[in-house]
């Protein structure tokens, strides 16, 4: 018996192995990311109700805005399987809707000149728009792991090898459809 076929079978389980490892690796790596993702966004949501603290004191026109904040944030808070790609989404998703309330709140924020210039409001509102500016950042490495990631898994052999991992694709953190109602500057301009 010749040794070529036993140092080719070992060459292509070494290959196979390395390549698992490195499927593996670049999950690990979207985790992270996902995890460095769910810090940034604890952190904007234990931000949020002093925020509505704040504003309640005057803004009397825009209750349904902030219990609609205050719903998102409930719903962003949630736990969520971290492996479960549509729970995952789901998480993403609400992350973003409460971005955009938020926003429709800062902008509403203007219509308050003694709001506006309340000293807790500027500096809750500063603190909030670092946490978004973290959040941004912490979006775009997820968004790179995951690319390596779904790159890895789809590509054959990765795919083979993903398949017999069980490591699936992950969604990328993009903006919901109509997620974002658009400003109208002339409502401000007045």
């Amino acid at each position: 018996m010749s040794l070529t076929p036993l140092i080719i079978l070992g060459a292509i389980a070494l290959i196979g192995y390395f390549w698992y490892v490195s499927i593996i690796g670049k999950r690990n790596k979207a985790l992270e990311a996902l995890s460095t993702i769910d810090v940034q966004l604890k952190m904007r949501l234990d931000l949020v109700p002093n925020i509505l603290k704040i504003a309640q004191k005057f803004m009397d026109h825009e209750k349904a805005l902030l219990t609609e904040i205050t719903a998102l944030r409930e719903k962003a808070d949630k736990t969520y399987d971290r492996k479960d790609q549509k729970a995952v989404e789901d998480h993403l998703a609400a992350a973003e809707k409460l971005t955009s309330k938020m926003g429709q709140l800062m902008v509403q924020v203007e219509n308050y000149p003694d709001l506006k210039s309340d000293a807790t409001m500027v500096q809750a509102m500063q603190t909030y728009n670092e946490a978004e500016a973290q959040i941004s950042a912490a979006r775009r490495f997820y968004n790179s792991a995951v690319t390596a990631l779904n790159n890895a898994v789809q590509i054959f052999p990765g795919n083979l090898i993903a398949g017999i991992a069980k490591v699936e694709p992950m969604p990328f953190f993009e903006a919901p459809a109509n997620v974002h109602d658009p400003v109208n500057a002339d409502d401000y301009l007045k």
